[in-house]
């Protein structure tokens, strides 16, 4: 594979190409092509053939009858996406996919109305068969958020948010949910829930490319956490470290989150999203109340793993969903969900949607290099990825 990528965004049911410039750190915004509805999330295959989408209609008054896994063909000259085979429904939204690292297999995380974890084969032609009734019957949690298989491929893990403590409904815990996984069979391996979850409330979690490190950002504690995995894949029941990625935790607002973590693929750097949109009231509207929306930069120690604080990186929008790194590894894209009311003054001004491309130091920090706003309307930028070209 080569260092070319491309960057997709995708605006509800729209899916929007960019062409990378990894040099001058630009995009070109170029074609897009419509999905059978609002894109989840999605994940290449390892082949850089095909990207999977999770789709759904599922939204605000919504009970989302319409949810799907399609499989879209990429270009391997210009990474145009064209429809691959027919969508594959599901019982539910999945709110994260991914495929297994030898891609034969592709597999969903559902939260609503019913947890879940589903798993289709992949066919030897990219396209999605039908899904691997489970024999097991498994215990998914209480909200799981994402899903991950482990380098290994041998295990899966299911990351379970839980939900925070609200009105008289008490605290639902989280886990690190792990399963093995053999021929499209999951079977439970093991539960890491420090504090029996509570307390514990994991959003996404990235593994080190070299060592057996599993990293993992806490959306409800404003956290990094690492945890080591033994040879079976199974992370401990206590992290190794812990660490805030806030720059002024103790003047934390309401709605501040923790959000997506990637570790850098030479393994020296490990980014988390600050993201807030918490509004207040302003003059009969709303506007911004105050939050972090940043970009936690940590530098990894290479014989031990732990993570230590060296950047917090503004970004020029507010609550960043999605971000990636590029196949050159020289920059690093951020996509907010949607404008912001910003108070200035006395006046009240619009902040865009954008993408915001960032370029990565040898040490791993990050210089904003361009920001590029994304009229969106009433919609919303909800996932945003890169994949590299063949």
């Amino acid at each position: 594979m080569s260092k070319k990528s491309v960057l997709y965004s995708a605006i509800d049911d729209e899916v929007i190409r960019y062409e990378i410039n990894a040099d001058l750190g630009t995009l070109e915004r170029c074609e897009s092509v419509r999905v059978p509805a609002h894109v989840q999330y999605a994940w290449p295959h390892p082949s850089g053939r095909y990207l999977y989408l999770a789709t759904s209609n599922r939204g605000p008054g919504l009970k989302g009858e319409r949810n799907h896994v399609c499989t879209y063909r990429i270009d391997p000259v210009s990474g145009k996406l064209t429809a691959h085979g027919e969508p594959r429904a599901q019982y539910t939204r999945a709110v994260h996919i991914c495929t297994d690292p030898a891609g034969k297999f592709l597999l969903s995380a559902h939260n609503l109305p019913r947890t879940g974890l589903t798993v289709n084969p992949i066919n030897a032609d990219g396209t999605i068969g039908e899904e691997c009734s489970q024999r097991e019957r498994l215990d998914y949690g209480h909200y799981p958020h994402q899903v991950l298989a482990t380098p290994s491929g041998r295990a899966a893990v299911l990351v379970d948010r839980g939900n925070d403590a609200e009105h008289e409904k008490p605290e639902d815990p989280g886990a690190l949910r792990v399963f093995s996984m053999k021929d499209g069979q999951l079977s439970a391996l093991a539960v890491s829930a420090p504090n029996w979850g509570y307390g514990f409330g994991p959003r996404h979690v990235d593994f080190h490319p070299s060592q057996r490190w599993l990293y993992a950002s806490l959306e409800r504690q404003n956290q990094l956490q690492m945890f080591e995995l033994d040879d079976e894949d199974r992370p401990g029941a206590e992290p190794n470290f812990i660490r805030e990625i806030l720059a002024d935790p103790k003047g934390k607002r309401p709605r501040q989150l923790a959000g997506a973590i990637h570790v850098h693929p030479d393994g020296k750097t490990v980014y988390v999203i600050n993201r807030s949109d918490w509004k207040v009231d302003h003059h009969g509207g709303k506007a911004f109340g105050g939050g972090e929306n940043s970009i936690a930069v940590f530098a990894i120690d290479q014989k031990t793993g732990a993570p230590e604080l060296i950047q917090h990186a503004s970004i020029p929008s507010f609550h960043v969903r999605t971000f990636a790194i590029d196949l050159s590894h020289q920059l690093l894209v951020t996509a907010s969900v949607k404008p912001m009311a910003l108070r200035r003054g006395g006046d009240i001004i619009n902040v865009p949607a954008s993408l915001a491309v960032f370029r990565i130091a040898a040490n791993g920090k990050l210089h904003l290099e361009q920001n590029y706003d994304i009229e969106i309307g009433g919609r919303t930028q909800y996932w945003m990825g890169i994949v590299g070209l063949q």
